[in-house]
């Protein structure tokens, strides 16, 4: 005899249909009898019919099989599952969420029973005697803020005459590079004077008091627009400051700047073109703070505000050969800024020295009520402490094979002859890359409206691994298999806490995938810094091959920059600070500028 389960499994989907119409009626009834109990799928059905071959041909995405009685049981109540889902995005109580509205679930790299960060504050710079003030314009701009800091204090620079040079610059290089969206003309040059008038008189706010700045226009400024580098946000103008930016305004810095960015932070092309590499002008600078590489490489700013949340700091200052130091998640408040995806976006600096990137991130730690994943933390910076004794991690697989060069693998020579203490390590051999789901879903998560609406077809890319396709696709990711992604990021979180503890710091080819994925999953800090040079016979791209599109060759060969990126413990930038200060001071590549600018 058939069960009652096994008889309406093998109902025709007509029938099934009209038996689900009989319990809906059946469950109205004794929904009203004291001391029911909600069920789910009992109300009325919303959305298109489906039928049980939609089922089949969804089971392609997903990569799940169901019989055909549970195709078509699922497509007789997919309606009425649904309902409330489709009644937040389209029915009559829709609600909208707002732009500055984080998840309910806060993503905390900071595992229990782990002990994290420094145990107390301690910020001692070395700042290096700065020397003369060049006479030229052009050395002047390709200045450190330690040393800029030291002769505008003294009174030997005025924060008005650095200003103008750098607006000189961009005028001059901007056309060429396409690295700045806002010019802030009069709105600099106000700051400086303010900021002149204040050091003469006797308040002197600290070593970012008057220095020029460009900020990655994902920020957002009160009374300037702000465009995202995408063409729908391109006459958004904001009523209010992001926390960084207020606190560099509160640090005396003058901001010169919006820079370009990879529309809606992915890679470097954004609506006034494509980014280019001041060392290779060429190819493009590398995204997706592309305009903050490009600018602090060729001198258009003293330093710059870049984003990360999968190598946007790290690739920029690769290819445009500055120093990108990626914080800790959590240590700098993303309030104001543009939201990609909440657990893994990072704002940081771009510089043209190790010791700059620390000056900046003094200025701008700490948390904003604004930002629900901002914490705590605790700065130890003492560039006068030795790194000898330091254990530094490597992988040995990963030197052996590319992207690793020569100057990765003599990298971990020049540790060993600073005193530092190299042990190999490795991880376990996951499917790294399936943590990705995760940026997909928060990303267009973040951007269902412009997808919704059709707007993402106003972006002036539309290839396969854009953005506006991406979006589209991360609708039909499933909700489970996201689950199984974030559990396996805690899974990660534990390996690199495990693997941390037996080191200081990691040293990493930059542009290594498994890394960048895994680093910024568990949201640990990075420095990356210029060791030496390379030639490349081809132009280097952060997109796709297009075979209609070929990169444009050299012959001879380029010689562009290169370096490495070190990885610390959590909240441990300090450590990683004083072993990149002291390579670049052993290795004295890092002052050397691109020709022409």
């Amino acid at each position: 005899m058939k069960s009652r389960r096994q008889f309406l499994t093998r109902l025709p989907i007509g029938v099934l249909g009209a038996f689900a119409a009989f319990k809906l009626q059946a469950q109205a009834t004794t929904k009203n009898v004291p001391g029911t109990a909600p069920t789910f799928n009992d109300g009325a059905g919303a959305g298109p019919e489906v039928t049980d071959m939609t089922f089949a041909q969804a089971e392609k995405l997903v990569r799940v099989r169901m019989t055909p009685a549970q195709r078509e049981q699922a497509a007789s109540s997919w309606r009425t599952s649904m309902a409330g889902v489709l009644e937040r995005r389209t029915g009559p109580n829709k609600v909208a969420l707002e732009d500055s509205l984080a998840p309910a679930t806060v993503w905390n790299p900071q595992l229990p029973g782990h002990a994290v960060g420094p145990a107390a504050d301690r910020f001692q710079p070395a700042m290096d005697d700065a020397g003369p003030l060049p006479t030229r314009d052009e050395d002047i701009a390709f200045s450190s803020v330690v040393q800029l800091s030291q002769w505008i204090r003294s009174g030997r620079l005025t924060s008005e005459r650095l200003t103008r040079i750098y607006i000189a610059r961009i005028k001059r290089f901007n056309p060429k590079l396409r690295c700045v969206i806002t010019l802030l003309e009069d709105h600099a040059l106000k700051q400086a004077r303010q900021a002149d008038r204040e050091i003469a008189a006797g308040k002197y706010r600290g070593p970012l008091h008057g220095i020029p700045w460009g900020g990655k226009d994902l920020l957002d400024t009160a009374d300037i627009r702000t465009t995202y580098g995408a063409e729908p946000f391109r006459d958004r103008v904001p009523k209010e400051d992001a926390a960084v930016v207020k606190r560099l305004h509160d640090a005396g810095a003058v901001m010169v700047a919006k820079l370009s960015m990879g529309a809606l932070a992915l890679n470097d092309i954004w609506f006034g073109g494509q980014t280019m590499n001041p060392w290779v002008p060429e190819e493009g600078s590398g995204g997706s703070s592309a305009g903050p590489g490009s600018a602090t490489g060729a001198g258009l700013v003293a330093f710059a505000i870049g984003s990360e949340t999968q190598g946007s700091i790290i690739d920029p200052a690769m290819r445009c050969g500055v120093t990108g130091l990626r914080p800790t998640f959590g240590r700098v408040p993303r309030t104001g800024a543009m939201t990609l995806c909440w657990t893994m976006d990072k704002l940081g600096p771009l510089t043209r020295s190790v010791e700059d990137t620390m000056l900046i991130l003094h200025a701008i730690t700490g948390p904003d009520a604004g930002d629900v994943y901002s914490v705590p933390s605790r700065l130890d910076y003492d560039a006068g402490a030795s790194v000898k004794g330091l254990k530094v991690g490597y992988f040995p697989d990963w030197m052996k094979e590319a992207p690793a060069t020569e100057l990765d693998r003599d990298a971990v020579k020049t540790l060993r002859e600073l005193g530092l203490e190299t042990k190999p390590v490795s991880l376990p051999d996951w499917p790294y890359d399936s943590l990705n789901l995760l940026l997909f879903a928060e990303a267009a998560a973040a951007f269902e409206e412009l997808t919704l609406s059709g707007k993402d077809a106003e972006l002036t890319v539309q290839t396969p691994d854009a953005w506006p396709n991406l979006f589209r696709e991360s609708r039909f990711l499933s909700a489970v298999d996201y689950v199984q992604a974030d559990r396996l990021r805690r899974k990660v979180a534990q390996a690199m806490a495990e693997l941390m503890s037996e080191v200081d710091l990691l040293l990493i080819p930059s542009m290594r995938d498994d890394m960048m994925v895994i680093s910024n999953m568990t949201g640990q800090p990075s420095l990356t810094l210029r060791t030496g040079f390379v030639h490349i016979s081809q132009a280097r791209s952060d997109w796709a091959p297009d075979p209609a599109h070929p990169l444009p060759r050299f012959s001879p060969p380029r010689r562009v920059p290169y370096g490495v990126t070190l990885v610390g413990r959590l909240f441990e930038e300090g450590v990683i600070a004083r072993v990149g200060r002291a390579m670049e001071r052993k290795l004295k590549v890092a002052h050397e500028r691109p020709s022409g600018f």
